[in-house]
């Protein structure tokens, strides 16, 4: 196949640390071109992965010779990008979360259905093996029939000037990091919630919130419990509790390429304390987005469909974090078939 071209739009921390390496990693697309609000910044980011061509979002856009775009604007403007490319017959590999409200990403996917194009929201973290492997110990019943889903992400406070902080522009913290252990639990359960009831901090002098909780509930009795917040010490785990056991990730979502994961699975032999019994399965490093950026490639260029079905997932994922914001300004369990 020939490779894939796509173009940048957005020359923020996660594309210059991540994301632009992994495609440059990646033997099935190629930069085109990359855009920023300002020239000057386009150019510095062009100069430092040897990229000829660059300019501002428009430019992007309206060059014909690319396929795809990569969004990491500020998550506020998402939306507006994503449906410009799409309109241009381009598809979009959107940062998550993909845009602040479930109205915004259900036009977003129509978007894409009326272009004859996909777009993709970039949860990067299920690509990596270690999930593959909880998901393994899971069918093969290890810890039994399915309980609880607990899942924290959390992190250092950012500089007060940091975007996360700018209400219109998308900020907050649901948006930024609760959005990974809410996809998590959907990916482990394999299906939506039922309903949820959230609770988030909102920080007085910006707006945002800052720190939140939620309680998910699913089919046959099943839950999924939820942390996330600014100001951590950090965490990025998840265990899921089984009738016969648990399962734990202790760097699930944001994992270095070099980074060796580890699945830590306890269970019991006996009914004594005694019996309790604790296996380590190591997991080689794994980019875990140049993985994702290798599936979409394939997929949009017709050589290989994904598992996952892009537009569905973003379109439910919107949802449930639509919950969670309605949830938490009235106060009340939200179930999901209220929200259209």
């Amino acid at each position: 196949m020939n490779p894939v071209r796509i173009g940048i739009i957005g020359c923020s921390r996660i594309s210059k640390k991540s994301v632009i390496p992994a495609i440059l990693k990646s033997e099935f697309v190629e930069i085109e071109m990359i855009g920023s609000r300002t020239v000057d910044k386009a150019k510095e980011f062009s100069k430092e992965f040897d990229c000829k061509n660059f300019g501002a979002y428009e430019d992007v856009i309206s060059n014909k010779s690319i396929d795809a775009v990569y969004i990491s604007t500020p998550i506020g403007t998402h939306a507006e990008w994503a449906i410009r490319a799409m309109s241009q017959g381009k598809h979009v590999y959107c940062e998550k979360s993909s845009t602040i409200s479930f109205e915004s990403a259900k036009k977003m996917v129509d978007c894409a259905k009326q272009n004859n194009v996909r777009v993709m929201e970039g949860f990067m973290f299920k690509f990596h093996p270690q999930h593959q492997k909880v998901k393994e110990l899971i069918t093969n019943n290890i810890i039994g029939n399915l309980i609880s889903f607990h899942g924290i992400f959390g992190f250092p406070k950012f500089p007060i000037s940091d975007i996360r902080y700018v209400k219109n522009l998308g900020g907050g913290f649901l948006n930024d990091s609760g959005c990974y252990p809410i996809s998590a639990s959907r990916m482990i359960f394999e299906e939506e919630p039922v309903g949820v009831s959230s609770s988030l901090i909102i920080d007085p002098k910006t707006g945002v919130d800052t720190r939140g909780v939620s309680y998910m509930t699913f089919k046959n009795e099943k839950t999924a419990s939820i942390i996330f917040g600014n100001g951590n010490y950090y965490q990025s785990e998840y265990n899921v509790w089984g009738t016969d056991g648990k399962i734990t990730l202790e760097r699930a979502y944001s994992v270095p390429s070099d980074f060796e994961t580890n699945v830590c699975l306890e269970y019991n032999e006996g009914y004594a304390w005694e019996d309790k019994k604790n296996e380590n399965f190591k997991i080689k490093p794994k980019d875990h987005f140049l993985e994702m950026i290798d599936d979409f490639c394939l997929d949009i260029s017709k050589q290989q469909k994904s598992s996952l079905d892009f537009e569905k997932e973003l379109e439910n994922q919107a949802k449930v974090m639509e919950a969670h914001r309605i949830s938490s300004i009235n106060k009340k369990f939200v179930y999901l078939d209220e929200i259209n």
